[in-house]
């Protein structure tokens, strides 16, 4: 078996077309080399997995000022906003972001963690929901750096998480529409794999229950909070011929696939289909009709995540490894009275 031959400094200079020296002084005297060209040098260490014992030296005494956020889909809307909250309180504190879009291929999320492994950063960002691949039960040898979970949280691991309260938002949009005078309300979303899914499914189921009113699990359907399933889920409600008169959407893009297929069967919404999202992504208050839905507080989720990991880095204990914040309901025009 041939074993892969091991980078070289020579390696690192090439790629990142810079001399031998000046990769020597990014990694022993960061500060002396300008930003770009540190930049450049950091890449091509991550890139080549380029690591000696003196470079391992210099990284304990120093940090990177460096964080990695892993991120399944950088076009998700939810996360460019996120992502303005942690690098505003990130630059606060001398600190850079560097991004990994993953695509939910384990084999990029393990080629960004060459920024953990080579000390190239000091900590993690996770949007991922899950563990970064490398450092579950069998990681071995591989450091476990400090880390949070935005936005989705990582189920059965001790990772701490900041974002939106998604049991209490769901309990708020359902109660929403209950008090508009819905008993009939679907629910589009399940998702027994994924966190967020769960716990606004039992927001609904809470509000419902708290209404006394009785839990029919044939308007309860799965989806994947993409659009297309929005519009399978609403198609299969007719199919079923088991109708509400509220769809209450795991998220916006649901919703808005509820929204496309209603239309497309000549529906006049809201008057005889309301429809609920959660999230407020951009586009909600211009689709026909405009979207109600709970607003998440996209720039403090990311200020508060940044602000919990540096703390974490500091070496201090946090107050809290779990901060929830509050979606705010907004009210708009796919909303009304049933007939």
């Amino acid at each position: 078996m041939q074993h892969q031959k091991l980078a070289t400094i020579e390696d690192v200079a090439a790629l990142a077309g810079v001399s031998i020296a000046t990769v020597s002084r990014a990694i022993n005297e960061p500060t002396k080399v300008a930003d770009a060209t540190r930049r450049k040098v950091t890449d091509a260490i991550a890139r080549t997995g380029y690591t000696t014992n003196a470079m391992a030296r210099s990284l304990r005494m120093r940090r990177s000022n460096m964080i990695l956020i892993l991120a399944p889909d950088v076009g998700d809307p939810n996360f460019s906003n996120i992502l303005v909250g942690l690098e505003t309180e990130a630059s606060k504190r001398g600190y850079g972001l560097l991004i990994g879009n993953t695509q939910n291929d384990p084999d990029r999320e393990t080629d960004y963690l060459r920024f953990i492994s080579s000390n190239q950063a000091d900590g993690l960002i996770l949007f991922t929901g899950h563990l970064p691949y490398g450092f579950g039960d069998d990681a071995g040898e591989v450091r476990l750096p400090p880390m949070v979970a935005v936005n989705e949280p990582v189920p059965n691991h001790d990772v701490p998480f900041v974002g939106v309260n998604n049991f209490e938002g769901a309990r708020v949009a359902t109660e929403h529409l209950i008090s508009q005078g819905h008993r009939r309300i679907a629910f589009i979303g399940r998702a027994a794999n994924r966190e967020v899914n769960r716990l606004r499914e039992a927001g609904y189921r809470a509000a419902l229950d708290g209404a006394n009113i009785q839990i029919d699990l044939r308007l309860i359907l799965d989806g994947d909070g993409t659009t297309e399933s929005g519009r399978a889920a609403t198609e299969l409600m007719f199919v079923r011929d088991a109708l509400p008169t509220a769809f209450f959407c795991v998220n916006d893009a649901t919703a808005l696939g509820v929204i496309i297929a209603l239309n497309a069967r000549r529906y006049e919404l809201p008057r005889q289909f309301s429809v609920m999202g959660f999230d407020d992504i951009s586009f909600a208050s211009f689709v026909s009709p405009s979207l109600s839905t709970m607003k998440q507080p996209r720039h403090k989720i990311g200020e508060a995540a940044m602000e919990l990991l540096l703390t974490m880095l500091s070496g201090c204990v946090p107050k809290s490894r779990e901060i929830l914040l509050r979606a705010e309901l907004i009210v708009r025009n796919s909303v009304s009275r049933p007939l």
